[in-house]
C-alpha cells in the first residue's frame, strides 16, 4: 500500500488540499464541522503531516528527544538507562507523546542532531543526560531556544531547568557506613572521568575521607564496563595496602569486582566489602547479594519528562531536587578482617 497523502484526504472530504492543511494544523479557514470530518478521514486512512509540513506550519511534533553519547556496548548492559527510559515512556504515553531516541559517538554529533531535529520540528523538546565539565551542549540549546530539561545538575545546567539528586550526600552516607563498620582503607572505582556527576562524587569522596581521617581513600577511573571494572579491581586488590572496602559507580562494575575477588581467593565480605551504585535486580541475584545505593530510577525519568512537557507548554521551570539514593545493606558488606 502506498502512503496516504493530503490529496487522498482532500478527495475523500470533498475539499481543497489547503482546507485539509488548515484543519490538520489547527488554523482558521474551515468550519469546526469540516475540521472534525477531515480529522476523522485522516485518522481513518492513516494520514499524518510530514515533518517538513509540520516545520512550515508550526504544528507540534508530539515527540521529545533523548540522545545518548555513550558506547552502545555500555548501554546494552547497564540497567540504569533502561529504567530511566521506562519512566520517561510511562509519562509520555499518558500524554500521547512519543520518545525519539538516538545513540551518537560524541558531543559534536549530538549537537548536530539537536540542530536538525529543531530545524525540522521533529521534536518539541529534549532531555539532556550525562552533563560534562564545561558542557558545550547547554549554551547551544539555550541559543537554539529548543525546550530542554537536564537530567543532572544543578552545577553545569546553565539556565536550563534540571532534575537532580544529591550525589554527594549519598556518597557520604556510604563512606560513613563503611567507616562505622571499621573500614579505614576504602577505594572507589569511578565511572567516566569527564562526566560531571563522576567529578561530584570524586570530590565528595575526597571530602568525606578527609573529614573522617581516611588517608588511604583513593579513586580510580573506569568506564562503567565489566571488563574495565574487573581490571581496576584486580590492580587494587594486588596492591601492597589492599583496600578492605570498594565502592563502585555502577552495578555492572561491582559484579565484575565481586567475580575478581572470588577468583583471587578473597572472601566477600569477610576479607572485602563491596558496595554498588544504582541498585538493580542484578545486585540481588549474585552471591553474596550486593549492598547498593538505590532510588526509584523510573520515577526519576518520569519527573524529568513531566517537567519537560511543562516547559514545552510554556510553563516556568527551574530545578527539581529528586529523591536521594539511599543505602540498602546486604550480604556483601561487613567489618574488615581485623575486626572479625
Amino acid at each position: 500500500m502506498k502512503r496516504p497523502t493530503i490529496a487522498d484526504v482532500a478527495r475523500r472530504a470533498g475539499v481543497s488540499k489547503g482546507a485539509v492543511s488548515y484543519a490538520l494544523n489547527g488554523q482558521p479557514g474551515v468550519s469546526e464541522a469540516t475540521r472534525q470530518r477531515i480529522l476523522a478521514i485522516a485518522a481513518e486512512i492513516g494520514f499524518s503531516p510530514s515533518s517538513a509540513a509540520r516545520a512550515l506550519s508550526g504544528a507540534t511534533a508530539r515527540a521529545i528527544g533523548l540522545i545518548l553519547a555513550r558506547p552502545a556496548r555500555t548501554l546494552g548492559i547497564e540497567p540504569f538507562f533502561m529504567e530511566l527510559i521506562s519512566g520517561v515512556e510511562a509519562e509520555l504515553s499518558a500524554r500521547s507523546y512519543a520518545l525519539t531516541l538516538q545513540v551518537v559517538a560524541d558531543q559534536d554529533a549530538e549537537i548536530e542532531v539537536y540542530r536538525r531535529w529543531w530545524g525540522e520540528r521533529r521534536v518539541d523538546g529534549v532531555l539532556v543526560c550525562d552533563l560534562r565539565t564545561g558542557d558545550r551542549r547547554v549554551p547551544v540549546l539555550e541559543e537554539l531556544g529548543l525546550p530542554a530539561v537536564v537530567i543532572g545538575g544543578p552545577a553545569g545546567a546553565g539556565g536550563l531547568p534540571h532534575v537532580w539528586s544529591d550525589e554527594a550526600a549519598a556518597l557520604a552516607e556510604t563512606v560513613e557506613y563503611l567507616y562505622a563498620l571499621g573500614h579505614r582503607r576504602i577505594a572507589r572505582v569511578a565511572g567516566l572521568p569527564d562526566l560531571l556527576h563522576t567529578a561530584l562524587r570524586s570530590r565528595a569522596f575526597t571530602e568525606v575521607g578527609q573529614r573522617l581521617g581516611l588517608t588511604e581513600a583513593v579513586t580510580v577511573s573506569s568506564d562503567y564496563t565489566g571488563e574495565e571494572g574487573a581490571r581496576v579491581t584486580r590492580r587494587l586488590l594486588s596492591s601492597r595496602l589492599r583496600p578492605t572496602a570498594l565502592i563502585y559507580d555502577n552495578d555492572v562494575m561491582a559484579i565484575a569486582g565481586l567475580s575478581v575477588a572470588q577468583e583471587m581467593g578473597i572472601t566477600v565480605p569477610a576479607d572485602l566489602s563491596i558496595v554498588a551504585w544504582d541498585d538493580s535486580p542484578l545486585c540481588r541475584l549474585v552471591h553474596p547479594p550486593l549492598t547498593a545505593l538505590g532510588r526509584d530510577i523510573p520515577a526519576y525519568g518520569g519527573h524529568a519528562a513531566a517537567q519537560l512537557l511543562q516547559v514545552i507548554e510554556g510553563a516556568e521551570a527551574a530545578g527539581l531536587e529528586d529523591e536521594q539514593a539511599h543505602l540498602t545493606p546486604r550480604g556483601s558488606t561487613g567489618p574488615p578482617p581485623s575486626q572479625h
